[in-house]
């Protein structure tokens, strides 16, 4: 939202994540981080831990990220994390009857920190947003009806042997008699185009007409 203030705090968490369940209905898991600076001593060569700053992090399901049940399953006291959210103020009343106000993080990420450690990351199954519409999109993808359907119809054509449109198979090509040579054919009679020279039009009788 706009005029928040987002923060990002490195450190560990003092205890277990609490995950409640509120009177509205909602999953929250609250849990503290301590976020200690350390510098490097001149002196003695060596580095020293600062002030730690013990900040109070909530952490809420909602309908696509079920990020408190994540929490809970994933996150133990002690294991240094990176968290990014936005800083929020709130003001209670103690036993004593003291005005109080803490500021807290209403987190927005939070995962393992990798600088000395590993993590095996589990990609939820759930539906919306989340993990389950992007493995959906990708199942379809590679094994969809659409993709397999495509290639199947493509490769289908030859195998029908070429046929053409409209279910008409294409005659079976004969093998045709070689053509008759007139040079080498005798004239069988007048008319005949071996008869050149020979024939009544022109004629061949001995009538042609001295050049």
């Amino acid at each position: 939202m706009a005029g928040d203030t987002i923060i990002t705090v490195v450190g560990n968490l003092t205890a277990d994540p609490e995950v409640r369940t509120t009177g509205n209905g909602g999953t929250v898991a609250n849990f503290t981080i301590a976020s200690t600076p350390r510098q490097y001593n001149r002196n003695s060569g060596q580095w020293e831990d600062g002030e730690a700053l013990f900040l109070r992090c909530s952490a809420w399901d909602s309908t696509y990220a079920p990020m408190a049940s994540n929490i809970q399953a994933s996150l133990t006291k002690g294991m240094r994390v990176i968290a990014q959210g936005r800083l929020t103020q709130r003001s209670y009343q103690d036993r004593e009857g003291n005005n109080r106000t803490v500021m807290e993080m209403r987190v927005d990420e939070i995962g393992p920190a990798l600088t000395r450690n590993t993590a095996q990351v589990t990609r939820n199954s759930g539906g919306g947003n989340g993990g389950g519409g992007g493995r959906g999109g990708f199942a379809g993808s590679s094994q969809g009806g659409g993709y397999q359907g495509g290639y199947q119809g493509g490769a289908s054509a030859p195998a029908t042997g070429g046929q053409p449109q409209g279910g008409q198979q294409a005659a079976p090509r004969q093998q045709q008699a070689p053509a008759q040579d007139p040079w080498s054919t005798p004239a069988s009679s007048g008319n005949s185009f071996g008869s050149f020279g020979s024939s009544d039009d022109f004629g061949g009788s001995g009538d042609e007409p001295e050049f």
